[in-house]
């Protein structure tokens, strides 16, 4: 009762605004991505659903993850519940979980488990992480950090960093400032 209803995830407006923040061309991401520009203007036109493997390139093409471009797919709402089993769309691993559904100015994302320490990240705009539980090893800036249960780090946009569980069954929370939002205009270094 109360809950947000459900309704299969449209991402083609959220792929086109991504897209177009970056300034990148349909051409562009389609050679990152190794979709094709076909393929790419189905899908930003909601003529076409990626599969779950077809939008992780999706959004390793455009610097963002899978479930950032679904939360910014799904209709806004001013009060939304997330309950505890609720997972992501058929396909995804459940070792990765939104909090917060919908075209939000604010996302959250709970991972459970191991991150692939070897993927760097970087993203326009700041980032919360919370260790709920376990461990983790982080690198941004060129510094190591050690975090455990109850610790927070903070990221202002454009910081590139990786982290990765030391403990199994760790969970972080991730909230950040959403990536279609422009909280940071040209922060230089």
């Amino acid at each position: 009762m109360g809950d947000h209803k459900e309704q299969p995830p449209r991402v083609g407006a959220a792929v086109r605004r991504r897209r177009r923040s970056l300034d990148l061309t349909l051409a562009v991401v389609a050679e990152r991505s190794g979709l094709s520009v076909p393929f790419l203007s189905q899908i930003e036109n909601d003529r076409a659903r990626p599969s779950t493997g077809s939008l992780e390139k999706l959004a390793d093409a455009l610097r963002t993850t899978a479930v950032e471009l679904l939360a910014a797919a799904d209709p806004a709402c001013s009060v939304d519940v997330v309950r505890a089993e609720d997972t992501e769309p058929p396909g995804l691993e459940p070792r990765l979980r939104s909090l917060v559904r919908g075209h939000h100015q604010m996302h959250a994302t709970e991972f459970t488990g191991d991150h692939d320490a070897g993927r760097e990240l970087q993203f326009r705009n700041d980032r919360l992480l919370y260790v709920a539980d376990g461990a983790v090893e982080m690198e941004a800036e060129g510094r190591a950090y050690r975090l455990g249960r109850g610790d927070t780090l903070y990221l202002t946009g454009g910081v590139r960093h990786r982290w990765r569980a030391t403990v199994p069954d760790t969970r972080v929370v991730v909230v950040a400032v959403a990536e279609h939002i422009e909280a940071v205009r040209n922060r230089k270094r």
